[in-house]
């Protein structure tokens, strides 16, 4: 698309949007002033949305948990992509890709979070497709299709969701199969030559059985170009399915078998030089989704699964789960760090894992008493390689690795109503992680190592090789009380407390960090919140307000640099100690008519580390430098204000604008501020328009993104220095895109 294009479409959808201001300025001026109500107005008042943040049906409003809901409705009159769009909509959060994938996903939530992305280390936010633990982050930027809908939890659910939850959970819930014949087909076509196409359907094949299933592909051209090998940089290419089969053999039981694959073959994202290297291919490029990466273009992410659910109503006041899944995934991957032709700091890569999960659930309803306990296994394996070259000095170090896991939990969690008004809800998990690791860490002389297509390499030393066994256990309370005001506003106050397991890290250098070999200790998080949520005005706004306050023990912090003698880089992964965090969270929505309404949300984080344990390499000792370190993919301040307009057609038919703006201020890449990378503050704006026909078969919607052009930083990698050749990259979120969409379902 031509940049005189790409300015018209921009003026015609700010158009589009100062159009819907002036039109909805008006029936906002109508809901204010005094005047006789109508069948209209009466019915103008929010719907009620259901959640299972605490594994059962809940209403959003009466649920004492801080928690963001979208459905699949919202979702899709906002054009989101992926899972990554959340982050604008909830409070708190950042969601990004992780740095030079497309589909690895970096999850933070209230200041805790990972961004390290390596096999064997684990997110501190927990990801769930259907109750499913998904302990991997590669491949886990899910496209959103075929859903019902995606839950926010923010703050530790160490009880109900287990271990590395201390940050919050993210719930992908897909659509249950209707007894009815289901029928939807949806084509994109944008900017960037973007094509997509997503079909879903579903159909009883007689009064117990019913299938269904989803298909969709998604192409679009690169951003940028890789100005050295002519590939597209940015670029997406992903096919994906699901299929599913219910079984209700009678009333009581319902039996759903699912299986999904995804295949990612998009290009690998090598980043953008911040700083000019010494050498005429290392200058700054203009366009920042542009690179000179010379270690080439290849990438492959396939993840896959299989899952059964079976749900047994013993009475009406209990009901048995079984959730038993198991899910693989391979990537393999080249990310050239220093983004020139020569192999200065390249890095090819595979990673490879496997888990099984099973868990087992009571819930029991009564008058006065819900209760949810069960039992959960885990087993899962994580390993990989990676070559570390550096090109400038003839060498290269292997790295290569496992981690096993063995995860068992019991929990239960307990909510009874001491009067009509007052609850009180008690919970724990005790969870045991049993991990041996295998670290195996070599240098060699030459242009990579034999494990990665190099077999003259000669071997030159034996950095690190060992087996290693470690068990970690904790147990995880949880405490509340809540109180309802009135039948509109609910007040609660809660204590619970979040486990990430330790484990080895896989990059371990035992010649420069002999303490290496005997692993990290898990992290812990103690979180304090006092929260209150209302409806008010005949439920045609509703306010969500949390205030919090987190003690969090033993970070686990990734830190990378040179080796004295500059001969590699060491990597050690070390519980640097200890810090406090707090904040505000405000989400609302607002229904001023049957044709406008409103959505926005507003969230503060203040974090600081009280001691921030470094490794000095030089002198083998720990020094405390927290007076000079700061939280990563942690902006201060973050909101969101969504406007929503509705116009009924004379044809029956009608169409929707929405508008959206988020805004981040400034945050962090890594825990030592640098300001080639650390990202400013800025806003996104979006637009949608989308048209929907009388019988609600047909649906064209145009969806503008980051109307502005902003160019923001997601990610980096920091390297100075004359041995990486000052290698200092940053990779960016995606720039202004339009995409037009037709839709058919029956």
């Amino acid at each position: 698309m031509t940049i005189n294009t790409r300015q018209t479409l921009k003026g015609l959808l700010l158009a589009g949007a100062a159009s819907a201001t002036l039109s909805a300025a008006p029936a906002m001026a109508q809901a204010q002033a005094p005047a006789p109500e109508t069948a209209s107005t009466q019915s103008a008042e929010l719907s009620d949305i259901v959640v299972t943040a605490r594994r059962r049906s809940e209403s959003l409003q009466d649920v004492p948990v801080a928690v963001s809901a979208f459905s699949s409705e919202d979702l899709e009159m906002r054009g989101a992509a992926d899972l990554t769009t959340l982050q604008y909509s909830a409070p708190n959060m950042t969601m990004q890709v992780a740095r030079g994938s497309n589909s690895t996903l970096i999850a933070f939530i209230r200041g805790v979070g990972q961004q390290d992305p390596l096999w064997g280390f684990e997110p501190g936010v927990g990801l769930y497709v259907d109750d499913v633990y998904i302990a991997r982050p590669q491949g886990a930027v899910l496209d959103i299709f075929d859903i019902e809908r995606i839950e926010v939890l923010r703050g530790p659910q160490g009880t109900l969701y287990g271990r590395n939850t201390i940050g919050g959970a993210v719930k992908y819930v897909t659509k249950r199969l209707g007894n009815e014949p289901n029928f939807k087909a949806r084509a994109a076509y944008g900017t960037y030559d973007q094509k997509e196409l997503v079909i879903s359907g579903d159909a009883p094949i007689n009064d117990i059985i019913s299938i269904g299933g989803a298909f969709a592909v998604y192409k679009r051209d690169g951003y940028g170009k890789n100005l050295f090998t002519g590939a597209e940089h940015y670029n997406k290419d992903v096919v994906a399915g699901r299929l599913s089969l219910e079984i209700t053999p009678s009333d009581n039981l319902f039996i759903r078998i699912a299986a999904d694959r995804t295949d990612d073959d998009s290009n690998p994202r090598h980043g953008h030089r911040e700083v000019s290297g010494a050498t005429p291919d290392s200058q700054v490029i203009d366009d920042v989704y542009d690179t000179r990466a010379g270690i080439g273009d290849k990438n492959e992410v396939i993840t896959q699964g299989v899952s059964m659910l079976a749900e047994w109503t013993v009475s009406d006041a209990v009901t048995l789960k079984s959730i038993t899944a198991y899910r693989e995934g391979e990537s393999d991957t080249d990310i050239d760090f220093d983004n020139t032709p020569a192999p200065t700091l390249d890095i090819p890569a595979f990673y490879k894992d496997d888990q099984f999960t099973q868990e087992l659930q009571l819930l029991y309803t009564g008058d006065r008493l819900q209760a949810v306990a069960g039992l959960y296994f885990m087993d899962g394996t994580a390993s990989g390689a990676f070559d570390t070259v550096l090109g400038g000095a003839g060498l290269t170090t292997l790295t290569a690795g496992s981690v096993d896991t063995k995860s068992y939990a019991a929990f239960a969690d307990v909510s009874y109503d001491i009067t009509d008004r007052l609850a009180l809800s008690v919970g724990g998990r005790f969870t045991r992680d049993e991990k041996e690791g295998t670290v195996f860490r070599a240098n060699y002389l030459g242009i990579r190592s034999p494990e990665f297509g190099n077999p003259d390499a000669i071997f030159l030393q034996q950095r690190t090789d060992y087996t290693r066994e470690r068990a970690f256990e904790e147990f995880t309370p949880r405490l509340g009380l809540n109180y309802d005001f009135n039948d509109d506003v609910m007040g609660y106050v809660s204590y619970s407390r979040g486990f990430k397991s330790g484990g080895f890290d896989m990059r371990g250098d035992a010649v420069s960090t002999p303490h290496t070999v005997n692993g990290y200790d898990p992290e812990i998080v103690d979180s304090y919140e006092a929260g209150l949520k209302g409806s008010f005005l005949d439920r045609r706004l509703s306010l969500n307000f949390a205030a919090f306050y987190s003690d969090y023990k033993g970070q686990q912090v990734t830190t990378q640099v040179p080796v004295p003698g500059g001969t590699t880089i060491a990597s050690f992964v070390d519980n640097v100690g200890s810090s406090r965090i707090w904040g505000l969270e405000l989400e609302g929505r607002a229904v001023f008519t049957d044709a406008f309404s409103a959505a926005f949300a507003l969230g503060y984080t203040d974090a600081k580390f009280k001691e921030f344990l470094f490794y000095d390499l030089a002198s083998g000792q720990f020094v405390d430098v927290s007076d000079t370190r700061v939280f990563q993919n942690t902006p201060k301040w973050n909101g969101n204000l969504t406007l929503t307009y509705t116009r009924d057609l004379a044809n029956g038919s009608n169409i929707t604008l929405t508008q959206s703006t988020a805004y981040r201020s400034a945050y962090h890449m890594f825990e030592a501020a640098d300001p080639n990378l650390d990202q400013k503050k800025f806003a996104l704006i979006d637009l949608s328009l989308v048209w929907t026909s009388a019988s609600d078969r047909w649906q064209v919607g145009v969806h503008g993104k980051n109307l502005t052009d902003k160019q923001y930083r997601i990610g980096g990698y920091n390297f100075p220095g004359a041995l990486f050749n000052d290698s200092i990259i940053a990779f960016y979120g995606p720039p202004r895109t339009v995409t037009g969409t037709v839709e058919y379902r029956f």
